[in-house]
């Protein structure tokens, strides 16, 4: 990992320790996702990106998206951990302590500092696999999905500094509204996507076609645990 790299991580988080992330993986996968969910079902595993930067956009419905989607997509699956941007206050007590151990880091959504913007970028540059949840919060209520313009922009810095992203759209569904045990759970992957150009208009065209994508592939995953479909 190059100096600069290190030492933006050592400022924001402790990276992703071995041992932790092991055990995190054991307890999270084999136990309680396996224990709580009675399915756990992954659609569009053929659109994961083998390698290269990818920038991960799902839907946020629960407490749950993140565990599934390292089931999904994490170190068992492609070789590589999933680097999550997340907010300041979920840093904090218990949760904050180990989520540093996991390779989070934290990002203030009002006034993002640079070095966790630059960090992110150098993720994306060493070729590994960031999550950013672009509604920026969880959303319960089923109401149309409305992006903010961190993820799409990060997307730009990274391409203008060279790095071929795969944006990949990611929707979540679970059988109830607020997950309950045994119930189902279902993670769709669609097909990346590319910024194209900068600028007010790009970023605007570029979430509309985003969303849209996101609500395919909640809707897919959505049908699959028995949920009605919702148009946007």
């Amino acid at each position: 990992m190059p100096a600069a790299l290190t030492t933006r991580e050592t400022n924001l988080c402790l990276g992703v320790d071995p041992f932790w992330s092991s055990l995190a993986m054991v307890i999270t996968q084999d136990v309680v996702l396996r224990n709580y969910f009675r399915d756990r079902i992954v659609l569009g595993a053929n659109n994961l990106p083998i390698s290269g930067a990818v920038l991960f956009a799902p839907t946020h419905r629960a407490r749950w998206d993140g565990l599934m989607l390292t089931l999904a997509a994490g170190r068992r699956v492609t070789g590589r951990d999933c680097r999550f941007m997340v907010t300041r206050t979920e840093m904090k007590g218990l949760q904050g302590w180990f989520l540093q151990r996991l390779g989070c880091f934290p990002i203030d959504q009002v006034r993002p500092s640079l070095t966790s913007l630059r960090f992110a970028i150098d993720l994306m540059v060493e070729g590994q696999q960031l999550v950013v949840f672009p509604e920026g919060r969880i959303n319960r209520t089923e109401k149309p999905i409305r992006l903010k313009q961190g993820l799409v922009r990060l997307a730009q810095l990274a391409d203008g500094k060279g790095v071929d992203v795969n944006i990949v759209p990611v929707g979540l569904g679970y059988s109830e509204l607020m997950p309950r045990p045994f119930g189902r759970a279902a993670i769709c992957f669609g097909k990346s996507m590319k910024v194209n150009g900068v600028g007010k208009e790009a970023t605007k065209s570029f979430n509309l076609e985003l969303s849209k994508r996101m609500h395919a592939a909640e809707q897919a995953a959505l049908q699959v645990v028995g949920r009605k479909k919702k148009e946007p």
